[in-house]
């Protein structure tokens, strides 16, 4: 008589279990994983979303401070409502101290949008400060300035007020290469 085996030949029941489960894991971890690729992607596009909203947000900001200095410009009586300089100005001294802080606004923008790096900001300001009405400016604003703490406009400012201390010690006429630009 012969003999019949009835055991299963190679893996046994418990290997096959085994390697379905892995199987099955292995399965829901691809679908995890696509399910978390999805998410990064929604996550980018959302952090672009913001980043393109908070430059619009300060475009329109800049638009608007524009519009208010330029009708101080234009209106000396509207002026005299910006006029909070340490020193007494004239009313043509306060027109052109409002377009310095125009111009100097114009490049904080300009920084603040990824525009200019720190080391370019600091170039075009050193040129700025080449004129005499921009300076003086810059000094009759220092109490303004001296409010604003820890923020990237006070960061900027004190790097401005260095700039200008080295351009007005500088024994050279080579304006452009008076003081340390920061690394970008």
């Amino acid at each position: 008589m012969a003999t019949r085996n009835t055991g299963t030949r190679g893996l046994s029941t418990a290997a096959v279990s085994g390697i379905g489960a892995a199987a099955g894991a292995l399965a829901g971890l691809a679908v995890q994983r696509r399910r978390l690729q999805a998410l990064r992607l929604r996550l980018e596009t959302m952090e672009r979303a913001v980043h393109a909203q908070r430059h619009a947000d300060l475009a329109s900001q800049q638009r608007q401070h524009w519009e208010l200095l330029s009708k101080a410009i234009d209106d000396p009586e509207l002026a005299e409502v910006l006029d909070i300089y340490e020193v007494s100005v004239s009313p043509k001294q306060r027109r052109q101290y409002l377009f310095a802080n125009a111009l100097y606004t114009n490049l904080l923008l300009y920084y603040r949008i990824g525009n200019l790096n720190k080391e370019e900001f600091f170039k075009h300001v050193r040129g700025m400060f080449q004129n005499p009405i921009v300076r003086d400016y810059w000094h009759a604003t220092r109490q303004q300035r001296a409010s604003l703490a820890d923020t990237d406009e006070a960061e900027l400012g004190w790097l401005v007020d260095e700039l200008l201390q080295s351009l007005e010690e500088a024994d050279t006429e080579e304006w452009w290469v008076v003081g340390e630009p920061p690394s970008a």
